[in-house]
């Protein structure tokens, strides 16, 4: 997921005015009641990956899962499924879209913590969200520290910690700043300077950056008691290797026995010098168990060890060491029951299951004494990964023989772990965590609904929004790029997306038969395989006619299923490194000879030396003629990131642009065009001349219209109108919006847009690596 850069910042950025002399005709709008969709997934299930489970310790089927760029669930087990809980965040708040630590308060099952930021720095950046209703509202203060959800070494922890003794009092251990305390709720904090003062600077983040910085990486309160209301007064925490160097600390092991007012290094065996504290738990009867590993995950390798530790004593129970084929280290770890009977769930990362007996999840009945695999080449249903990310394993408070473990893909659970071989179920219904690329709606008529194109899981084709799609060129591709479809014979599909390690000459493929076989591409655009970001986009004129667009890349054209490809005439992007230049090519679902291109220019600082072009080709996408009108009515510039073009499938040559700044439309194919004054940036603290806070204008689909609207298609739109961010619609051309969305369903930023062919007010649109929702 951390891959998918674009995804995260798309609907953030800048914006410029145009000159008045440069303005096209502009059309004036009214913005109409609101009139909220209704709003749930497209099915995919998991999708992404889920660094903690977090259980209330007493209260049955209270449970939380946070995820690292796709917010945070709670389980409702009356309906099995999933429930988000941050689906309320602001496109502002899209750096906070996922979550480093989440800590529940053993006295009130209805108040959660959940810190959010994404990535780690020296700056204050993260915040701390306060629920008192398990989630359904939040209010949040900011933390004097940088969090990183989405940094390595992400499923640590939990870092944050409720004194079940005196609940006002949560400790969090931070990857930069060491241990910080507070004493009201999370309200305001204080660094535990008996431990540690030192607050690393950006250049020491930077030096370990490839890692990640760790930092203190847990807090357990050694306690059996709860709601004493006296402070607890010993505390464990461990020290990752790299604070513990900044700071000047020799041990990875500290322990408090007056509330934090001192502390004391506990010496670890010597096989685990140098080593990380992925999870360390305290069991019932007091008991220490904790696991070491090399590196900080996700997946870790070893070298690693599981210890446990009474006090005095360490006690080594497991170990990996590297040999000619593994290199297993530890993650998830969770312990049930007390003393010789002790039950230990211990995961293994870096191990995929490949032989029966490979650890993925290691069992023991007798407190670490004798261990046995219950997960490789165990019953798992569906052909879903179910190996690999290990980092958090989990037994049930309440039930010992329910054990859930996170991967890159979700959530699996056993109901009878004490079984020779345990059946495994997807723990993922209702959680959809991957990161949308882009998104074609099929037109009247085809056999599917919907292509999805996504980070890290490929391109999808849906026949049904709720059944888990199996259609695609599964294998060939790693992140899904862009997928187009000839709209006159939707059962020829093209896609592109990045290449895979046993596919490594794959860029993209086509089908013939609406998905259900794909043939990879013979040949490649010159630029296809090196230029593999998430801005590459393809459009298909007619079956076997396709454009390829990689970024920082002119299109290129083929007329034979993509065995040859020839470049068009359209003008080189300058690839300055870091910054999203490329063209959006559409096709005309009217007429398959004309093809529009849209380069927005590159970023805002470049005004002066570029500007945005549109460009319309009538011979099938081979040769351009560029849009002096545009270009004068738009001289705006931008990423190619933060815009969008749409065509009307209904109308031949009837265009938008959502240029970042505003919305602009033509009805003769690009000849001339209007501008629509009802959308314009949020700028709020930004000053004019660099970039607004939130973009005007960044997506853009059409969909059918309602029976009796003005216009052969509805228009929707992210983006900001009259100081307010969402999706809007439009039924009749343009001259009347309403928001379509409303303030409980923002996802922490729209990206996405495609509208649906056969059913009036139906979009598709994708959250910030919420997945791919729906109106209904």
């Amino acid at each position: 997921m951390s891959s998918i850069l674009a995804t995260l910042l798309a609907g953030c950025g800048g914006a410029d005015t145009a000159s008045p002399a440069a303005q096209a005709p502009v059309l004036a709008a009214t913005i109409k009641a609101v009139t909220q969709a209704r709003w749930m997934n497209v099915k995919y299930g998991g999708g992404g990956y889920v660094p903690g489970l977090i259980y209330h310790p007493t209260s049955p089927d209270v449970l939380y899962a946070r995820t690292d760029v796709g917010g945070a669930y709670r389980w409702d087990a009356a309906t099995a499924s999933w429930l988000p809980i941050t689906d309320g965040m602001h496109v502002r708040d899209g750096f906070y879209h996922g979550s480093e630590s989440i800590a529940l308060d053993p006295n009130d099952d209805q108040r959660v913590y959940m810190s959010a930021g994404m990535y780690v720095s020296d700056k204050a950046d993260g915040r701390l969200y306060i629920s008192t209703d398990r989630g359904d509202n939040w209010t949040y203060v900011n933390l004097p520290f940088s969090t990183g959800s989405n940094s390595p070494g992400r499923a640590v922890g939990e870092r944050m910690m409720v004194d079940p003794n005196d609940p006002t009092i949560l400790f969090y251990g931070t990857r930069t700043q060491g241990l910080w305390k507070s004493a009201d709720r999370g309200q305001t904090w204080q660094q535990v300077s008996s431990l540690s003062s030192t607050k690393m600077t950006q250049d020491q983040i930077n030096a370990v950056h490839w890692s990640g910085v760790v930092g203190v990486a847990q807090v357990i309160f050694d306690t059996s008691t709860k709601g004493t209301g006296s402070a607890t007064q010993t505390i464990y925490t461990a020290v990752a290797p790299d604070y513990a160097s900044a700071a000047g600390m020799t041990f990875s092991m500290y322990k408090t026995t007056d509330g934090g007012a001192t502390w004391n290094g506990i010496a670890t065996p010597a096989d685990t010098a140098g080593m990380y504290v992925p999870h360390m738990v305290r069991n019932k009867d007091g008991m220490m168990y904790v696991a070491f590993t090399k590196d900080t995950g996700p997946g870790a390798a070893g070298p690693s060890r599981l210890y446990k530790f009474d006090g005095t004593t360490w006690t080594l129970l497991k170990k990996y060491d590297a040999e000619q084929w593994v290199n297993f280290g530890m993650g998830g770890l969770s312990v049930s029951g007390t003393g010789a009977t002790t039950r230990i769930a211990l995961g293994v990362t870096n191990s995929w299951g490949n032989w029966d007996g490979q650890p993925v999840v290691q069992l023991s009945d007798d407190a670490g004494a004798t261990w046995r695999e219950i997960s490789a080449m165990a019953p798992h249903t569906g052909t879903e990964m179910w190996a690999g990310w290990t980092d958090d394993v989990e037994i049930d408070p309440n039930n010992p023989e329910h054990i859930m473990h996170v991967n890159g893909g979700g959530v699996w659970e056993t109901m009878n772990a004490s079984a020779a071989k345990p059946s495994w179920t997807r723990k993922v219904d209702g959680m959809e965590e991957t990161a949308t690329l882009s998104l074609m709606a099929a037109p009247p008529g085809a056999s599917y609904r919907l292509l999805n194109s996504s980070g890290d899981i490929g391109m999808k084709v849906y026949t049904e929004l709720n059944k888990t799609p199996t259609l695609g060129p599964v294998g060939l591709m790693n992140n899904g790029m862009s997928a187009d479809m000839a709209w006159s014979t939707p059962s020829y599909i093209a896609a592109i997306g990045t290449s895979t390690w046993d596919h490594p000459t794959v860029g993209g493929a086509y089908s013939t038969d609406s998905g259900v076989t794909w043939t990879p591409f013979a040949g490649h655009h010159p630029q296809g395989l090196t230029n593999q970001s998430d801005l590459s986009n393809v459009a298909v004129t007619k079956p076997g006619n396709i454009i390829w667009t990689p970024n920082n890349a002119v299109p290129a054209y083929s007329t034979d299923n993509g065995t040859t490809w020839t470049m068009t005439d359209l003008p080189a992007v300058d690839p300055t490194p870091w910054i999203f230049r490329g063209y959006k090519v559409v096709a005309d679902r009217k007429n398959p000879n004309k093809v529009y291109a849209y380069n927005p220019g590159g970023t805002w600082w470049a005004k002066g030396s570029e500007t945005q072009h549109f460009y319309t080709s009538t011979d099938g996408g081979h040769t351009f003629t560029e849009s002096a009108a545009f270009k004068l009515a738009s001289d705006y510039v931008t990423e190619v990131s933060n815009v969008s073009v749409a065509v009307n499938p209904n109308a031949e040559g009837d265009i938008w642009v959502a240029d970042g700044r505003a919305v602009m439309h033509s009805l003769d194919g690009g000849v001339t065009w209007t501008k629509l004054s009802t959308f314009a940036p949020f700028w709020g603290a930004n000053a004019t001349w660099s970039y607004p806070e939130v973009w005007g204008a960044t997506s853009i689909a059409l969909g059918k219209a309602p029976i009796g609207s003005k216009s052969s298609a509805s228009v929707y739109v992210v983006g900001v109108v009259n100081g307010v961010w969402g999706v809007y619609a439009s039924d009749d051309g343009g001259v009347t919006w309403r928001r379509f969305n409303d303030d409980k369903h923002q996802y922490g930023g729209i990206s996405q847009l495609a509208a649906d062919q056969s059913v009036p007010g139906r979009l598709y649109m994708a959250g910030s690596g919420r997945g791919v929702l729906f109106s209904y």
